[in-house]
């Protein structure tokens, strides 16, 4: 860790509003001194010029979202020159983190608390936090393409010290010296509440003055280890087959010896294990997230399948090993065998994750929270067998060590139920990578860990569809992000597995992948929300495989249509005696599409006015419930924040 120097440009610019403020507390600190005390300045000496900013805007303008947090390790954190001695970080918390826990971390000493000042949770402890903006372009400067290391480590989360009401107040004081009996030198405190989850790495916490945009170091706490790196964590289930015979879980540890999965009645299965570096991550001449400052290594992914078990039963396991340790005993239940008389299910798109504390951290979705609580409750009743999120997963978006705390927000349910999954824009999308659209969205990540930390049954790696049977539905999941052209290797798979369905053994047939075939939004004119290309290409194999109802993502809420192709209603419901709407297919005419991302990633609204075609629209948090028999399927969009049925039909079959 070393001080950079600042340029004379800088030195010699007019100053800012905030280095007005460093200045006074500046001018303070030396006046104290001088008066034979001492004081503290918690703001930025450093000023990076508009022409500076938008060389960092223009260096990573292929990033997800551009945002004053995102480019923080992109500027010049240089130390402050602060002579206070009382200023003090540390955190309140047994001398070995355990793996879920809130961190108390006290700032104190502080002589004039602003609002610039921060805090960042910085995982390694040894990541260099003076960050190197310009080296990227220093090296092109050379004549060196070679993927170089920039010197600088995105912080796992941060949070403004005005986050305890009392620090700009200063509330909190203490007197640091007297004189004559009289208090002459006081400082103000601030505590801070960090929710820290195992991500085997230690951890420490830096005190920045200068905000977000121009941040220098003022304290620095030790560090802090967790109790067992090696831990197993984040458990997750997933169904392999279509039988209900055998269950895969999958999950973390900073151990890569294998381990196991200890199930039943004594029965036990060896994990097979596997990990990606950063070498696996894409770039470009503009370096990635993921394979530069959004790094975290992901430590060992470890799976492992049950087999022998029987459908729509209840078996118990742990999973892990005496060395590392051990889960706890988790109680799960496998799904309805595929023909089977009926099937539970909820399904979302787009969820991602938010944190639990006050913190700002790249990329949050609001409403995953709520989604998952609620989903939670549903799982615990016994009443659901299976999940299924269709697309734009966790959102890390090549920010690696937000995949662990997704993981760690979807374990209550991951763990009991099998939670199946496809691919989305945010997984896997990136220039020159194979991907249909070559928009950076994956932020680097190329679906690499989207594969490890999911491996659904797929037929290869990079080849991320698949179909499954679960009671009276045939389930078939396809990549909206790879080829799916007139014959392509996915369109011919598709057309043959839909055509292939036994309709007297499961009579429904749901067709799911991330973007949608109709949508009310029409998102930009660069990025629209449909492509139609897509729509051309691949909606007549619904009509012709006569799929009952497709389920989508991307957009951010809640619309159903009618029995529609080609933007044609070729049918419409009917209302029951209780107002619910009926679609028959008994004569089949068309799909129903369902667009439902709208589990945590911050809504869409929905217009007012819209096609024919487009029947219910709610731009509510929530996720779908689905109960199918082989007669009737039910379907109900529920509101996570209230419980309450925003909407509902049924598809019936003579």
């Amino acid at each position: 860790m070393r001080s950079c120097q600042l340029p004379s440009t800088m030195l010699s610019s007019p100053p800012s509003l905030m280095e007005s403020s460093h200045f006074l507390r500046l001018f303070l600190a030396f006046s104290i001194i001088f008066l034979g005390f001492s004081s503290s300045s918690s703001s930025s000496s450093s000023h990076l010029s508009s022409r500076e900013l938008g060389d960092i805007t223009f260096e990573y303008r292929n990033y997800t979202a551009i945002h004053e947090f995102r480019l923080l390790n992109r500027k010049r954190s240089i130390f402050c020159p602060d002579p206070n001695p009382y200023l003090q970080i540390n955190i309140t918390s047994n001398p070995l983190l355990s793996d879920d826990e809130f961190v108390t971390v006290n700032i104190s000493g502080v002589l004039l608390p602003a609002e610039s000042d921060w805090v960042a949770m910085i995982s390694p402890s040894h990541a260099n936090i003076s960050a190197c903006p310009f080296n990227a372009i220093q090296y092109e400067q050379t004549g060196d393409l070679s993927k170089l290391p920039l010197l600088c480590h995105y912080p796992v989360k941060a949070q403004y010290a005005s986050k305890d009401p009392d620090y700009l107040s200063c509330k909190k004081k203490t007197c640091q010296k007297y004189v004559d009996g009289k208090c002459r030198v006081r400082t103000c405190a601030a505590t801070l509440s960090f929710h820290v989850i195992n991500i085997r790495t230690d951890i420490k916490f830096i005190f920045y003055g200068g905000g977000f945009e121009t941040p220098c170091v003022l304290k620095i706490s030790d560090s802090a280890t967790f109790a067992n790196p090696q831990k197993p964590l984040h458990g997750h289930l997933s169904s392999t087959d279509s039988t209900g015979t055998s269950m895969r879980v999958t999950w973390v540890s900073g151990d890569k010896q294998p381990q196991k999965v200890q199930y039943g009645d004594g029965q036990s299965q060896t994990s097979q294990v596997t990990t990606f570096t950063q070498d696996n991550m894409c770039s470009s001449a503009v370096k990635s997230p993921a394979s530069d400052f959004g790094w975290h290594d992901p430590g060992y992914i470890h799976s492992a399948v049950m087999t022998g078990l029987k459908p729509s039963s209840q078996f118990s396991y742990r999973y892990g090993s005496d060395s590392a340790g051990w889960s706890d005993k988790i109680t799960f239940r496998t799904p309805p065998a595929g023909g089977s008389d009926e099937v539970k299910f909820v399904a979302f798109g787009d969820m991602g994750k938010a944190p639990r504390d006050p913190s700002v951290e790249h990329y949050i979705q609001p409403g995953s929270i709520s989604v998952i609580e609620a989903i939670a409750n549903e799982v615990s009743s016994g009443n659901i067998d299976s999940i299924f999120h269709i697309g734009d997963i966790s959102y890390a978006t090549g920010f690696l060590v937000e995949w662990d705390y997704f993981l760690h927000l979807i374990n209550p349910v991951a763990s009991t139920v099998s939670y199946m999954t496809a691919i989305g824009n945010h997984e896997r999308d990136y220039v020159s990578s194979g991907s249909v659209y070559i928009t950076p969205d994956s932020g680097g990540e190329c679906g690499v860990p989207y594969e490890t930390y999911f491996p659904m049954p797929t037929a290869a790696k990079d080849k991320p569809w698949y179909s499954i049977e679960q009671g009276s539905i045939h389930f078939t999941v396809i990549s909206t992000e790879h080829d799916w052209t007139k014959n392509s290797e996915q369109y011919n798979w598709m057309n043959k597995d839909m055509a292939a369905v036994d309709r007297s053994k499961t009579p429904w047939l749901v067709f799911t992948g991330h973007r949608p075939m109709y949508s009310s939004n029409g998102g930009s004119v660069i990025i629209p929300s449909v492509d139609k290309k897509f729509v051309q290409a691949v909606e007549p194999l619904l009509l012709a495989n006569k799929v009952d109802l497709a389920l989508f993502g991307h957009v951010h809420n809640y619309e159903r249509t009618c029995a529609v192709y080609r933007s044609d209603c070729k049918a419409m419901p009917k209302k029951d005696k209780n107002g619910i709407d009926i679609y028959d297919n008994s004569l089949y005419s068309a799909p129903v599409h369902a667009v439902i991302g709208m589990a945590g990633f911050t809504l869409d609204e929905s217009p007012s006015n819209a096609d024919r075609w487009s029947l219910v629209r709610v731009s509510e948090f929530g996720y779908v419930r689905v109960h199918a028999t082989k007669k009737e399927l039910n379907f109900e969009f529920v509101n996570s924040s209230t419980k309450k049925v925003e909407d509902s039909f049924r598809i019936i079959k003579a």
